[in-house]
């Protein structure tokens, strides 16, 4: 009797993860159309013509009364919003740790963004700092949001489970983008059909991301539990909480070992996504409509990816098969950089080959570091690997421009980002990761 009564609840256990599992999933299927159609594609060209319309016959305008060329505007905002998700993220992490109560900061951050996206519908006519205040709060609120879904994946994934549940999530994350991209393509490229300028039609498209972001987010917050909180304490402001976090991780300098690595090869992860576009509008001379074709067909290679290095990493483990990518990088951006100009096919190679290693390499990224999470501080450790992910990848594009500004030649530039992989292989190829689980206090498992 008592057997079969621990048995059933050890099956309704499992049974309640598998519900959170699929439960976590939808909430990168609900944001991520965010990071696709409105960063990526739609919104840095649209905010930029809205504010050179407002701008001075210098091409300035002028936010509190600071000159700003207008073509940098939305750049700068784009980083305003990442100096508040800088002295955000630690500060909710803190507080989701100790308080025991994530959901409810996942719904207010997750709630804010989709609020601020969907606000952008009445960005029109030279209200460019309506524009840029909405994207700071919608982009800090997404980071905040990421950083606390994240941190859900040690609590509802056993440690053997983590690659596979990771990868599905970054599968499901490119799959909404993707569908949602093709729906607004549509939309934009025949928006005379619609009844629709072309401004409406692109505010339509950002609006509809917000709507999207908030009806789905209701899915993981209805299956997603709360779980008591294991760490004492209060939280302090933002950057002191970081410092007070980043003091904590020196005690596990094993973790702190691997999220270097991360942070230096991911930064040339984001660096490429960012400066793609550039190098084959500018070096390359190709048109918008490929540009935007290749952005589809990362995200769609991408989902293949991501499910396809998650099942490598249960054979060869999730380290081997990161460093399998950080080769693929170097070998595609090696490719990247003989491309004939104006030949579109041969760059549409090039994204394939970014989006069979973009979401693998990403997904597995999150599962390992997930291993290397002190317990009852899941939250405040992902805050530090949010802002690896989203605050701290700075030195690539600095190094694309200024190796840009010393040879006058994109592929110089795109061939430096190759440092980048290789520095990030061998730090992580040194970092002995089932020591540095055991030095977590968490079970190693088995493949890893």
């Amino acid at each position: 009797m008592g057997t079969e009564t621990v048995r059933a609840g050890t099956a309704d256990e499992a049974a309640g993860l598998k519900r959170e599992q699929r439960g976590w999933y939808f909430y990168d299927w609900a944001c991520s159309v965010y990071s696709t159609s409105v960063l990526t594609v739609f919104l840095g060209p649209y905010l930029t013509a809205v504010a050179e319309r407002a701008a001075d016959a210098d091409g300035y305008v002028h936010p509190l009364g600071v000159p700003v060329r207008a073509g940098s505007f939305f750049a700068y905002s784009v980083s305003l919003s990442v100096i508040v998700a800088v002295v955000l993220m630690p500060l909710v992490g803190a507080a989701a740790d100790r308080g025991g109560r994530k959901k409810p900061l996942l719904a207010a951050a997750a709630y804010t963004g989709a609020a601020a996206t969907t606000g952008l519908f009445f960005l029109d006519g030279d209200r460019y700092l309506l524009g840029g205040a909405l994207l700071v709060v919608a982009n800090a609120a997404q980071s905040v949001g990421m950083m606390l879904y994240n941190s859900y994946l040690p609590q509802i994934a056993a440690p053997e489970e983590r690659d596979r549940v990771s990868s599905r999530g970054w599968a499901f994350g490119y799959a909404a983008g993707s569908l949602v991209l093709v729906v607004n393509l549509v939309l934009y490229s025949a928006h005379d059909s619609f009844g629709l300028s072309e401004s409406g039609a692109v505010r339509v498209c950002l609006a509809s991301a917000g709507l999207w972001w908030g009806a789905f987010t209701l899915v993981p917050l209805r299956r997603l539990r709360d779980r008591h909180a294991r760490v004492e304490g209060a939280a302090v402001p933002g950057l002191r909480q970081l410092a007070a976090t980043v003091r904590d991780m020196r005690g596990y300098p094993l973790t702190l070992a691997f999220l270097l690595a991360y942070l230096v090869y991911n930064d040339g992860i984001q660096t490429v996504i960012s400066q793609a576009s550039v190098y084959g509008s500018q070096e390359l001379g190709l048109g918008q409509s490929t540009l935007i074709g290749a952005v589809l067909l990362v995200q769609v290679l991408a989902v293949a990816g991501a499910l396809g290095m998650g099942r490598l990493a249960r054979t060869y483990g999730a380290k081997r098969t990161i460093l399998g990518s950080l080769v693929a990088w170097t070998v595609t951006l090696g490719a990247g950089y003989f491309l004939p100009a104006g030949a579109p096919v041969w760059f549409f190679v090039l994204a394939s080959g970014i989006g069979l290693v973009l979401g693998g390499s990403q997904a597995l990224s999150r599962s390992l570091f997930s291993h290397l999470v002190p317990p009852g501080k899941e939250a405040e450790y992902f805050s530090a690997y949010e802002l690896s992910d989203r605050g701290m990848s700075w030195l690539g594009p600095l190094l694309f421009g200024v190796t840009y500004q010393l040879t006058g030649s994109y592929r110089s530039a795109i061939i430096s980002l190759v440092a980048f992989f290789v520095i990030g292989f061998a730090l992580l190829a040194r970092v002995p990761v089932r020591r540095a689980i055991g030095a977590a206090g968490n079970p190693v498992p088995d493949t890893i």
